[in-house]
């Protein structure tokens, strides 16, 4: 069960020197067809009084328990080939018996999550995040390891690869796209921070920030490959020369974009060398593809989005996750500012990037400007509490959701254009947020120190990068619920923000509606809307209107009919009981909003001349040249 390896030359140990590792990991495609893959973990030198090993409950970057441990359907131990006795003391921990030599648990994991955060093993691909796959040896968490990925004896999987940039033992900076064979880690946590894939794929390569990218697409697709390739080498290339203005240099020798095309779905995940990203092939740009249409602009974003993490989130940490516990909740209340933030900035890096245009960039900024109106919740639940509660709150929603809680992403982000049109005003465009995060890189990021962001150092970073004390905005705009000055804000950089009741919106019954079959059901009753006021709860079948049946069709054009401030009755089912409720229309609660670039009318006066010219200058430091649509 022991493993003699040699060391990447680029380790501590030479590339010569022959070892036995502490710990040696083994995976196996098992069996592809019942989705099964085989992990053993030989352990060296197992704890004298019982080796305990433990699964983790959640994945680094998805703040949610997701209990990896349900998935382990067979487990066992031996030593010198004899059978070790193991015992489960909790929902993810084992303990094995003592013994005194080398000790091997051999396990099963059944693989059938197709998202980005756990495993999935079939007769097409293989995918696995590691903490959801391999166990931790605890106490040897630190202690360095190999990982030997066996060739697969099913005939059908000879032509598969693996990609992935874990580096393989005794060859520094290899391909990140080869055969199966053995892989080093320095320890647990560089394990499970590389994703792997395993199948057939297309592969795309290009340069930037002076390092090695490579492009593993699995599953049926049709991608303009050169186009895909220039889009990314922009938004790579710009987000380097945020972090380091002077060399443009990316934070590591290579990195993988592992994407996923399927029928319908959408995800990423963050990794310090890679991302793992899920996308509708649709949303993959094809030949002859003309503009930026909304799918592929959606995919590049994910993807700047996953990409900004290696800098922030993979190196500038929240002090409260660094060595967290993988097997519980690790709470910090500043993920409006690692996710927020990188939300902010993946569409904005398109923008810098020459991929969208000022007025293209407008109009995603007011789609999430309107999202957030429509949250209810943005008076409930400050970003603060939104962050710390994302483990029970955020990644668990349920009906009453939009009532109770706010998006740290969808709100963080425009906390961060708020800061940053702050900063860029109040110091006459000498500083802005751009500066914070190169500040935040290289106090925590650039040098692995071992800290990060304490929970109340963000004021104290800001000032310190651009002389401005803003504790007293942070405290509106993240520990409570004002609503946040962007229009004011935005005028600044002559941009105007317009509020319209949507277009042929009929009167509001304060609902969001979902079909089942040809059912309609109360989906959310949003609060203090005519809908709660009636008695109206979430599930309830909408049977009728003023004795009229209700359908899916249907409702819109009855309540088109209606008049704000009519009274109507609602028949409903709840459970198998019939009901009547009278409610009372109100106003359209669907608002849009559009931000264009004020033009205004001709200037009269060298004062206005001038102010036009300001304008229209900070515009451009804020979003780059002006660029012609693609």
């Amino acid at each position: 069960d022991q493993v003699g390896s040699m060391m990447p030359a680029n380790s501590p140990a030479t590339a010569t020197t022959m070892i036995v590792p502490p710990l040696a990991y083994t995976l196996r495609l098992l069996d592809v067809d019942a989705h099964l893959f085989e992990i053993s973990i030989c352990v060296t030198t197992p704890d004298p009084l019982g080796q305990e090993f433990a699964l983790p409950a959640w994945t680094p970057g998805s703040y949610m328990i997701r209990e990896f441990a349900r998935h382990v359907v067979a487990i066992a131990a031996h030593s010198r080939r004899r059978p070790v006795k193991l015992t489960k003391i909790d929902k993810h921990r084992w303990r094995a018996a003592p013994c005194r030599t080398a000790l091997t648990v051999r396990y099963q994991i059944y693989a059938y999550d197709q998202s980005v955060r756990a495993a999935y093993l079939d007769g097409q691909r293989g995918f696995l995040t590691g903490s959801a796959v391999f166990l931790r040896v605890l106490g040897q968490e630190h202690d360095p390891l190999i990982l030997e990925l066996s060739q697969p004896t099913d005939a059908r999987l000879q032509r598969w690869q693996v990609a992935t940039t874990l580096p393989r033992t005794g060859v520094p900076e290899a391909d990140p796209v080869g055969g199966f064979g053995q892989f080093y880690a320095s320890n647990y946590e560089t394990l499970v921070d590389h994703p792997i894939e395993f199948g057939t794929f297309d592969v795309l390569r290009f340069n930037a920030g002076g390092s090695a990218h490579t492009i593993a697409i699995a599953g049926k697709h049709d991608t303009d490959g050169s186009r895909l390739v220039r889009d990314l080498e922009r938004i790579c290339a710009t987000q380097a020369r945020l972090f380091e203005p002077r060399s443009g240099r990316a934070p590591f020798e290579q990195y993988l974009f592992l994407i996923n095309a399927v029928g319908d779905g959408y995800g990423g995940l963050e990794h310090r060398s890679s991302t793992a990203l899920l996308t509708p092939r649709e949303a993959l740009p094809y030949a002859g593809m003309n503009g930026l249409p909304k799918s592929y602009r959606g995919l590049l974003g994910l993807a700047s989005h996953e990409y900004f993490h290696s800098w922030h989130v993979k190196r500038i940490r929240p002090q409260a996750l660094i060595g967290a516990d993988p097997g519980t909740e690790a709470y910090t209340r500043l993920l409006w500012i690692f996710e927020g933030f990188t939300s902010y900035y993946d569409d904005l890096t398109l923008v810098r990037a020459g991929l969208l245009t000022h007025e293209a960039y407008l109009a995603v900024l007011a789609d999430n400007c309107a999202a957030l109106l429509k949250a209810p919740g943005r008076k409930q639940q400050s970003l603060a509490e939104s962050s710390f509660d994302a483990w029970v709150k955020y990644y668990r929603q349920d009906e009453n959701s939009p009532n109770a809680i706010v998006s740290y992403y969808g709100k963080g982000s425009l906390v961060a254009l708020a800061i940053d049109l702050s900063l860029r005003l109040r110091t006459a465009g000498k500083r802005s947020l751009d500066d914070v995060m190169r500040l935040l890189w290289k106090r925590f990021g650039k040098v692995d120190s071992g800290s990060g962001l304490i929970e109340e150092g963000f004021a104290q970073i800001v000032e310190e990068a651009t002389g401005l004390d803003l504790r007293p905005e942070l405290q509106h705009w993240v520990d409570e619920t004002h609503e946040l000055p962007l229009a004011e804000l935005l005028a600044e950089f002559g941009v105007a923000m317009h509020h319209e009741a949507a277009a042929d919106e009929p009167p509001s019954l304060g609902l969001w509606t979902t079909a089942r079959g040809t059912e309609l059901l109360a989906k959310t009753v949003l609060s203090g809307g005519p809908a709660m006021r009636a008695g109206l709860a979430a599930a309830d079948v909408l049977v009728a209107m003023d004795g009229l049946r209700i359908t899916e069709g249907n409702f819109k054009r009855q309540l088109a009919r209606k008049r704000v401030g009519e009274r109507v009755t609602l028949t409903v089912f709840r459970r198998d009981e019939l009901l009547s409720l009278e409610a009372t229309l109100e106003a359209p609660r669907s608002e849009t909003v559009r931000l264009t670039i004020a033009a205004g009318p001709a200037p009269k006066s060298r004062a206005a001349v001038a102010r036009q010219t300001q304008l229209s200058q900070r515009l451009s430091a804020w979003l780059g040249k002006k660029t012609k649509p693609l």
